[in-house]
């Protein structure tokens, strides 16, 4: 199974456990309940095989629920969430497939953005400067579609990194991530965070870079999850560090990774990947570094 995912990486089983709530909200009872200790079972689920063997019926499942009521918002951002991790997890080497899956998330995510805040709608595809005015003027009733929305989008991104039109967007990507944080900074047990340190960390400072405020964004998103969150070092480690060619930061981050008991509430199945990409970046940092 592939595990390497720039961007997104593994933050697959907080977005499983969105997923996943976002379709019980529409259900009732003993279904509802199923729902939610579903999305704990998957959160803290050790073995990555059995999960991404079992995720295509429940795509299936979100599926269904649209073809039935297609413009429902919550099962809109459900599809979208779980659907782009999948593309970016778990198809291996099926870049067209993945790209597809990436498409159809992005496409929902947008479908959504334009029932529940229709004043984004329009400038989904304008210039940066109106989508960021727009953006700012949107409140917390609207948090779980712009979060929403920037999760898809950066899956998307992700599996359409060589293509220019796709990149071109990196910056409405950001502007939805940093309202995020701005009405809720601890979001997502701070997912969003590390979302925007790897924005920061994708360039060196003299081509416009920040790995500064990378680094930033990557404290504070371990600090938010109290160091139980392993994959933000991971990728504090593999985009920050060895942009700004930091190796003892790089070395000290992937050891504390290694050391840790990855088991934790909420946490298991990211920090298993993530356990499995510190050992891929320790065997390559002796080249990288060299």
């Amino acid at each position: 199974m592939k595990t390497r995912c720039p961007i997104r990486c593994l933050l697959l089983a907080l977005v499983l456990a969105l997923s996943l709530s976002g379709c019980a909200s529409l259900l009732g009872g003993t279904t509802q309940r199923l729902a939610e200790q579903l999305g704990q079972a998957v959160m803290n689920a050790d073995d990555p095989a059995t999960v991404r063997d079992g995720l295509p019926a429940y795509l299936l499942l979100l599926e269904g629920l649209l073809e039935g009521d297609p413009d429902n918002v919550d099962t809109l951002l459900a599809a979208a969430r779980l659907k782009s991790a999948y593309a970016s997890n778990f198809v291996g080497e099926d870049t067209a497939r993945a790209q597809r899956l990436a498409r159809r998330a992005l496409d929902q995510a947008r479908r959504a953005a334009c029932i529940d805040a229709p004043t984004l709608c329009p400038v989904l595809d304008g210039n940066p400067q109106d989508f960021a005015q727009v953006v700012e003027g949107l409140g917390r009733r609207q948090l779980d579609t712009l979060y929403g929305l920037a999760a898809a989008w950066a899956g998307h991104l992700q599996v359409h990194r060589d293509d220019w039109n796709a990149v071109a967007d990196l910056p409405k990507i950001e502007t939805l991530l940093q309202r995020v944080v701005a009405l809720d900074p601890l979001h997502d047990g701070g997912v969003p965070l590390v979302y925007l340190g790897v924005l920061n960390s994708l360039h060196p400072e003299a081509v416009g870079g920040q790995p500064a405020r990378g680094r930033a964004y990557f404290e504070r998103a371990i600090a938010v999850s109290q160091g139980r969150n392993l994959y933000a070092k991971v990728l504090m480690a593999e985009f920050h560090a060895r942009l700004v060619f930091d190796q003892a930061l790089h070395d000290r981050l992937l050891a504390e990774v290694l050391a840790a008991d990855p088991r934790a509430a909420g946490y298991t199945l990211m920090n298993t990947l993530a356990q499995v990409r510190a050992r891929e970046l320790q065997a390559s940092g002796v080249d990288f570094f060299r």
